[in-house]
């Protein structure tokens, strides 16, 4: 098979500095490899992270990169070996794929202990210095694909991703039926998190943000809107459970003073899952709060295999991903919808990449 000299590629060169370059195409791929055409890919948080520092935490930018992870595309070539995608069926060209984009080792004390999220060796898509997806093709390992049905259009089977992180959280948050549940920020992961504790049979669940729009969502998906520029959360949160406190408190957003928040809002003895990247780097929360509510709290890291379980979630119709998405960019106009979702411009909500 033969394959263009180049492809287009967007690369983040710096702090706001993204660019539409051309590169060279990945090639035929290795083995246990497929090259995929990427049909669609979602702006997350943490990609905007990168965008605004050139860094996530304490990884930092040394080189171009290709963003992206939330994606998905069609299997153009397979490469030699096994071919197994990530339910151990082969994989064929033509396949519709979601896919994981963490690379975790397989064989290192955390993977075999069933915590793959953790893998001391994980590669990650778009993460320095793996490339990611805003890019026309690329090579993935098998086992990180998941075929989606015809039901699953190209940008829900993206979005399948933040769906994943959202499923993990729920997992970590230990709901039982009827667990009141708080969740700060109505941002992409924070609405899949509503809709994967409703379905756990939590209720009522409470939904903080600042964005009347992206409140406006979430009320639609169940949720209970608060505005924290129009009234005191935690106190709207105390006076709705007559001073109780939620069962579970779940920070989805810009993780400062929402973990205080989230930790106040929260009863003696609940649960705190923090699911936010905080731009500083650093986590900050009265240590009194805490400690004297007793609080479970519980670092959330991206999700463990839970494609199979999102892909029946957004088929039986208990998750609508399509609620979500507010934005649609074809790839040469990443840069101008990264700086839309930047400065949260018109209602933006989700960004899809419309790449093939």
């Amino acid at each position: 098979m033969s394959y263009p000299a180049t492809m287009t590629a967007v690369r983040l060169y710096g702090p706001k500095d993204l660019r539409v370059d051309q590169v060279p195409h990945p090639g035929a791929p290795g083995p246990n490899q497929v090259l995929l055409r990427v049909t669609a890919v979602g702006i997350c948080g943490s990609d905007l992270h990168s965008y605004q520092d050139a860094r996530i935490g304490d990884t930092v930018l040394d080189a171009p990169l290709t963003l992206g992870h939330e994606f998905a595309g069609v299997v153009e070539a397979v490469g030699s070996g096994e071919g197994l995608d990530g339910e151990f069926n082969p994989l064929r060209p033509g396949t519709r794929v979601a896919v994981d984009p963490a690379q975790p080792c397989g064989r290192c004390e955390m993977c075999e202990q069933g915590h793959p999220n953790l893998c001391r060796r994980l590669h990650f898509c778009g993460l320095y210095p793996d490339e990611g997806s805003l890019s026309e093709w690329m090579h993935v390992p098998t086992h990180t694909c998941f075929p989606v049905p015809p039901t699953i259009d190209d940008a829900g089977a993206a979005l399948l991703e933040p769906l994943g992180v959202a499923i993990h959280a729920t997992d970590l948050a230990r709901l039982r039926v009827a667990d009141s549940v708080v969740i700060l920020g109505a941002g992409s992961i924070g609405l899949c998190i509503l809709q994967t504790v409703r379905a756990s049979g939590a209720t009522p669940i409470y939904v903080v943000d600042q964005f009347p729009w992206r409140l406006a969502v979430a009320e639609e998906l169940g949720g209970i809107p608060i505005n924290y520029r129009k009234q005191d959360p935690v106190a709207a949160i105390r006076d709705a459970t007559q001073g109780r406190g939620v069962d579970c408190g779940i920070e989805a957003a810009w993780a400062d003073h929402s973990i205080q928040w989230a930790a106040e809002m929260t009863r003696l003895g609940g649960r705190l899952v923090l699911v936010g990247i905080p731009g500083d780097n650093k986590f900050v929360m009265n240590h009194a709060t805490a400690r004297r509510k007793g609080l479970t709290i519980r670092m959330s890291r991206r999700m463990k295999h839970v494609y199979p379980r999102a892909i029946r979630m957004v088929e039986s119709g208990a998750v609508n991903l399509g609620a979500l998405i507010s934005h649609h960019f074809p790839l040469v106009e990443t840069p101008a919808a990264f700086a839309l979702n930047d400065a949260y411009l018109d209602n933006v909500v989700k960004v899809v990449i419309d790449v093939n």
